[in-house]
């Protein structure tokens, strides 16, 4: 049975029914008890207090909680209320949840999941509230799930909690108003695995998590005009679909990458350069991306928008490489 049900409430049911189904998954975190997170509602009352534990206000602690836990055979989510919080338990993060398993020879595994909710701006929480930090983690090493809308938030939630490995799960800040289609006895959605969101023969916008819905509404506005926009979401970061994306970029020959991360060393960069090994020959023009500025976002609403990647952006970056030609002296910037 399908309905239409919010990203949040979409999270929560992907964790009840796992929690369900394996004793060993233990959600941790701040706050997340008496109802404050919907993403948590009915767990205490479904499994009793000992499967869901506030802890004090310490990032690092609890992270570094959760990978002994792991160690020694459970599998404990970890809850972010924020997604810069990740910064405090970097250590925890990248120096032990990553590296441990290769470390130990394979004898132990790290089967934790980390929630990491708030990614990206949402109306003026400036620079220590408004990260996308989807890079970081990847460049670690940590599988990383972007997903777009509340079915892809339960299908991938649900293959996280049943990896061996360490698995970042990005919750985008404006989730709370994100409504769609999902299963109520939902399947996993393997890591991995990218999906077309529109088709279309003329540009290929690659959007990354939140960016999708963006991308779509673009897209459609674009088709009035009549260029017809082909949409991409790679969905997991870590593994990415490398061979999803090729096919993506060969069907049109026209590529923009629309990415909330920073513009360097960022997630549109990691798939510029794959695009460039692997689809060169079937480019007909430069692609272009749409990131987010490499700076501090501020907190002024106007400055914010100027160094967000946003719509228009978007529509200007698809036209000027629809309108691109071989032998232009003008490049896409």
């Amino acid at each position: 049975m399908t309905r239409e049900i919010g990203y949040l409430e979409a999270l929560n049911e992907a964790l009840l029914a796992e929690m369900a189904r394996d004793e060993s998954i233990v959600l941790i975190g701040e706050n997340i008890r008496g109802g404050f997170r919907p993403e948590a509602m009915g767990i205490e009352e479904a499994f009793g207090a000992n499967r869901i534990i506030d802890m004090p206000i310490s990032e690092a602690a609890m992270t570094g909680i959760a990978t002994g836990q792991a160690l020694a055979g459970g599998r404990p989510v970890v809850h972010f209320q924020v997604s810069s919080l990740i910064f405090p338990a970097f250590d925890q993060l990248v120096n032990q949840a990553a590296k441990l398993p290769l470390m130990l020879g394979g004898q132990g595994h790290i089967a934790a999941t980390y929630l990491v909710m708030g990614c990206g701006a949402s109306g003026g929480r400036a620079g220590q509230h408004s990260d996308s930090p989807h890079a970081y983690l990847v460049h670690a090493g940590i599988k990383s799930v972007a997903p777009a809308t509340p079915g892809d938030a339960k299908g991938l939630l649900i293959s996280a909690l049943r990896e061996p490995d360490p698995v970042a799960v990005f919750v985008p800040a404006v989730a709370g108003a994100i409504r769609g289609p999902v299963e109520a006895a939902a399947d996993p959605i393997p890591l991995g695995q990218g999906v077309v969101r529109r088709a279309g023969g003329d540009v290929t916008i690659v959007a990354v998590g939140q960016m999708v819905a963006d991308a779509l509404d673009v897209a459609e506005a674009l088709a009035g005009e009549g260029i017809e926009a082909l949409v991409w979401d790679p969905r997991s970061l870590l593994p990415l679909d490398r061979d999803g994306l090729a096919a993506a970029v060969a069907a049109t020959g026209r590529v923009v990458l629309f990415d909330d991360t920073a513009r360097t060393c960022g997630i549109a960069a990691e798939l510029a350069a794959t695009i460039a090994e692997r689809c060169h020959g079937s480019l007909k023009a430069p692609l272009r991306r749409v990131t987010r500025a490499d700076v501090t976002l501020p907190y002024s609403a106007p400055l914010e928008a100027e160094v967000l990647p946003g719509r228009g952006h978007l529509e200007a970056a698809v036209r000027e490489v629809v309108a691109w030609v071989p032998g232009s002296s003008s490049v896409p910037g």
